[in-house]
């Protein structure tokens, strides 16, 4: 969703391009996903397990009758694993047309990006983490990791 704004030059116009960020917490870390790609938000689903599954995915649930995969995301992000609790969600995403669900231990609020305030991940951010951040936005409450949805589910 972009906007127009008054440039500083007197009759300029600028485009500003605002996304909206839905954020959540896996452990301490505050991420984000572009609404966008958000389809809803579930409480403790019923799953299934599914036996010799990579060690990331929880199980398997039934959506209004669409199977849907549901990952650990603090697992699959390295973070250790998303301790049950009764804040836990699952975040459903589109992503190619397939349905995901990603477990996160809470959610948090929809925030307002400006995407030119974005920078790019800090090169210290190697690994796991660092390939699944498209960027990090400094906020008055700390910094939020915006997540690449598609290089997670790659």
């Amino acid at each position: 969703m972009a906007f127009l704004g008054r440039g500083r030059e007197r009759g300029k116009k600028e485009v500003i391009e605002i996304v909206e960020l839905c954020t959540f917490y896996i452990g301490d870390h505050q991420f984000g996903i572009n609404i966008l790609k958000v389809q809803e938000i579930n409480k403790n689903p019923t799953m299934t397990t599914v036996p010799r599954s990579r060690e990331f995915i929880v199980g398997v649930m039934n959506l209004r009758g669409r199977i849907v995969t549901v990952i650990d995301l603090a697992k699959k992000l390295g973070l250790s694993f998303t301790v049950p609790g009764r804040e836990n969600r699952t975040i459903i995403v589109n992503s190619q047309d397939e349905y995901i669900g990603l477990l996160v231990d809470r959610i948090g609020d929809v925030v307002p990006v400006d995407t030119e305030k974005a920078e790019p991940p800090p090169v210290n951010i190697d690994g796991i983490l660092g390939s699944f951040t498209e960027g990090v936005l400094k906020t008055g409450a700390g910094l939020i990791g915006i997540l690449d949805v598609e290089a997670v589910l790659a």
